[in-house]
């Protein structure tokens, strides 16, 4: 549990980091003169370094291994923040920001396989959840943060992305008190002897049968099918699983809403003021959501997360269309159903995603599965995120949220026709299941 939690605060940097630029964005484009281009890039250059970074994810994990690659990680967040917050020119601030996106792309392949891979199969649910819950806590974390610095004046902007590096050390630190994982010291180092000292740990009732299980893994796996290719015949349905997961969490609008609330809120006629309170609650909603998810998960099932969570963004989000189509705004209806919306979002999608794609790969090609699926959700995610604006601006807003909700059809009928459920199971049952069947 506590080597758990250590890692989980890679997911607390990894929102944190995020989300602080939103308080920053505009004091920097005027203190630089920015371009809008240019403005753009600045926001953006660590949504490429996050996609280069899950790409690359599974080589340091695999060669390195997962504790090593969390030195990284914690590293690149710690010198983004102060190199960012210390930048003399235009040109070190976007490296330094490029490079706390790598630190998001690899924590996001990292941390939740190392967290799966030392978790008890009854508890793994909630223990990798625990990842979510802190991304949504470092979301939350950083608009407080920036909205007490802002009181500061007009270097306030460089404070607001300093701060970041007092979690960060803290991280680097505590990584030094956990243990490698023990699937990785068998499969990669044949290290039996120190895996067994950590299997003991993790389960002190059947570490020999676990130990047992994770070598006939290994031995089952000859070493031209250890160098293989993710994309072949045999890996075929955890592949597909990952990547349609992957792509349906970014269809949902997820990243728009999160990124253009405020732009959302104003498009249904709210002001700035109240679009910024409106925001703040989705931070809130987000969180609460994420924490009833997390602690629920391992009793009640992946599976059913999803289906009760599909259902009900498809409600919330027709009702957001149908508002824009009627332009009948009512007050506060769109940020109502908004609202709603993050919440099955945050008590299924937001919760499982990490969670699912860590669990379904065979131990052998666990970090090249958790980077595939890593890196779609981040390329989607940029292409959601980049292309929203235009929808909106030519589509309108019903168009925009029916084509969110009509792609939230499909997650129903996939999830409901062909997630398999991973509770309670260890990870080579479910490899066996998910192979085999």
């Amino acid at each position: 549990m506590a080597w758990s939690m250590v890692v989980a605060l890679g997911g607390f940097l990894f929102g944190f980091d995020t989300a602080v630029i939103s308080g920053a964005e505009k004091s920097i484009q005027q203190f630089w003169h920015l371009s809008v281009f240019e403005h753009g890039l600045t926001i953006s250059i660590a949504l490429i370094g996050t996609v280069i970074g899950s790409l690359l994810g599974s080589r340091p994990s695999d060669y390195f291994g997962r504790k090593n690659t969390l030195y990284f990680v914690a590293i690149a967040y710690l010198f983004a923040s102060l190199g960012t917050a210390l930048a003399d020119n235009w040109y070190i601030f976007m490296v330094f920001r490029f490079l706390g996106g790598l630190g998001v792309g690899a924590s996001s392949v990292t941390a939740p396989i190392y967290i799966s891979e030392v978790s008890p199969a009854d508890k793994r649910g909630r223990l990798v959840g625990l990842f979510q819950f802190n991304v949504v806590l470092g979301i939350l974390i950083s608009y407080l943060s920036n909205y007490l610095i802002s009181q500061l004046g007009d270097a306030s902007w460089r404070l607001m992305l300093g701060v970041q590096a007092v979690p960060s050390l803290i991280f680097l630190m505590l990584i030094r008190f956990i243990p490698e994982s023990p699937r990785w010291l068998i499969l990669k180092k044949m290290d039996f002897e120190k895996a067994l000292a950590i299997l003991k740990i993790i389960n002190p009732l059947n570490f020999n049968e676990e130990l047992t299980s994770i070598r006939n893994s290994k031995l089952d796996s000859s070493p031209r099918r250890n160098a293989e290719s993710l994309f072949t015949a045999q890996y075929k349905k955890p592949v597909i699983l990952a990547m349609l997961f992957a792509f349906f969490n970014q269809v949902s609008g997820i990243n728009a809403i999160i990124y253009y609330a405020p732009r959302i809120f104003e498009m249904a006629g709210l002001g700035a003021h109240s679009s910024l309170l409106s925001t703040l609650g989705i931070g809130m909603v987000n969180f609460i959501f994420t924490l009833l998810a997390i602690n629920i998960i391992d009793k009640v099932g992946r599976k059913v997360l999803m289906l009760i969570g599909s259902t009900g963004l498809i409600v919330s989000l027709l009702l957001v269309a149908i508002t824009f189509y009627s332009g009948n705004f009512s007050g506060f209806a769109i940020p109502a159903y908004i609202m709603v919306f993050i919440a099955f979002f945050a008590f299924s999608q937001g919760a499982v995603i990490w969670v699912f794609i860590s669990e379904i790969f065979p131990n052998q090609i666990r970090a090249k599965g958790q980077t595939l699926g890593s890196s779609t959700h981040w390329i989607m995610a940029a292409l959601i995120a980049f292309s929203f604006p235009w929808f909106a601006e030519n589509l309108g807003g019903a168009t925009t949220f029916f084509f969110f909700a009509s792609m939230m059809v499909l997650q129903l009928i996939f999830v409901w026709r062909w997630m398999p459920e991973t509770k309670g199971k260890s990870l080579e049952q479910i490899e066996t299941n998910i192979l085999m069947h």
